[in-house]
């Protein structure tokens, strides 16, 4: 019989067990994890930036677990010696009609407690030379880490407690008893008195197997990156992004110096065909037919039609990728840039056509459900397992310390 079952082994999933095991030294811990490694989708392929928190509402839980999470992460990387680097970045507008956008997304940075400073184009170029543009804003607590190397880190401290961590192990039903919960996989039972679902893409289906109303739907967006070659790195120095559309949920086309020196041009944001489809060509038709008969879907591409086929045209074609890249950096050209690797978001949708636009997590019986974890989840991994440890019912038969 275990204490808690964590279903996900991804950053959010990992950093939850690590706050485990620092409230509930003595708890039997399992975290089961379908693939053959660790942060396998989402937090293995993201794009290894520490958000600062500018862009959220603030009040939210991303706002406030952002800014929170950007100094615990970078306090972990420096504990356990993971590559990182609070390198800053600049937000730039390039037409006239971005620069009340911008003056917005400065005012929500105060709002958010976050340091940032207005600065003119020419200061731009003193940060980012090549960058062509009207105004900036300079975000300062902003940097990148080896996400991978820290999930693999919060697993090391999990097991330094005593738990059991199990890769290649899908959970497959999940079954009520009157002391807590079975969960029947591929690997055999496991008997549980708590579960907490941190199962990213597929997080919705593992709440209705547990009897949960995850109150919104996993919709997959995959966001495809090229990759500026060697001898072109030299025109960005650190993170360039543009001023965000306010009414879309992605960030926009960016530039980021990775932490292994090299500089990621992207992503756009399309639907993904598949849960986990990595590229153009992956299709499943559970997931794709989940979509297409969901409401919420329809009425959100028909919000965002405009913007929906810029993404799909920038999708198919490298010109229309490229040209979005120049608004920022008119040097970049076609041979410039080579494509790499592609991500997929999991991003909840409601049945009403709104995405969900916080971090979404859901009470059940013997069970906490994170339904909405996307970015910045890797940045607030900390402090969203704080968060969910801090939800759980008191567990009158484990002894609790108070360093959560």
């Amino acid at each position: 019989m275990y204490d808690f079952a964590i279903i996900g082994g991804g950053i959010v999933g990992l950093s939850t067990g690590m706050a485990l095991s620092n409230r509930y030294p003595d708890a039997k811990i399992l975290v089961l994890e379908k693939e053959s490694r660790w942060a396998f989708h989402q937090t293995g392929n993201n794009s290894g930036v520490i958000h600062s928190g500018v862009y959220y509402k603030p009040g939210s839980f991303k706002a406030k677990f952002c800014r929170d999470g950007c100094q615990s992460m970078v306090e972990f990387c420096r504990e356990h010696d993971i590559p990182h680097e609070v390198c800053g970045k600049v937000i730039v507008a390039t037409e006239e009609r971005e620069l009340p956008l911008l003056e917005n997304l400065y005012q929500r940075g105060l709002q958010n407690g976050i340091q940032v400073a207005r600065i003119t184009a020419e200061e731009v170029k003193e940060y980012e030379p090549y960058v062509n543009c009207l105004a900036g804003i300079r975000v300062f607590s902003t940097g990148i880490a080896d996400y991978k190397r820290v999930a693999q880190k919060y697993a090391e401290i999990i097991q330094q407690h005593g738990g059991d961590l199990r890769l290649s192990t899908k959970v497959l039903k999940i079954v009520e008893t009157p002391t807590g919960q079975v969960l029947e996989t591929n690997q055999g039972s496991f008997e549980t008195r708590f579960v907490i679902n941190c199962a990213g893409l597929h997080s919705d289906r593992v709440a209705k197997l547990g009897n949960v109303d995850p109150q919104a739907k996993i919709v997959p967006f995959r966001g495809e990156y090229y990759e500026l070659v060697p001898e072109k790195r030299y025109l960005v120095k650190g993170l360039i992004y543009p001023v965000p559309n306010p009414d879309f949920p992605f960030l926009g086309v960016h530039f980021t110096r990775m932490i292994d020196g090299s500089v990621h041009a992207g992503p756009n944001a399309v639907l993904s065909l598949k849960r986990e489809g990595y590229t153009k060509t992956d299709f499943d038709l559970r997931d794709f037919a989940e979509v297409m008969t969901y409401p919420g879907f329809w009425k959100l591409a028909a919000k965002h039609a405009d913007e929906g086929i810029k993404e799909i045209i920038r999708s198919f074609s490298k010109a229309a990728f490229v040209r979005s890249l120049q608004r920022l950096i008119p040097e970049v050209q076609m041979e410039d840039v080579i494509p790499t690797h592609a991500g997929v978001r999991a991003q909840a949708l409601m049945n009403d056509g709104k995405l969900v636009d916080d971090f979404l997590i859901i009470q059940g019986k013997n069970s906490v459900h994170v339904c909405n974890a996307p970015s910045p989840a890797a940045t607030s991994s900390i402090e969203i397992g704080k968060a969910v440890v801090a939800q759980l019912p008191a567990q009158p038969h484990l002894q609790a310390t108070l360093n959560v």
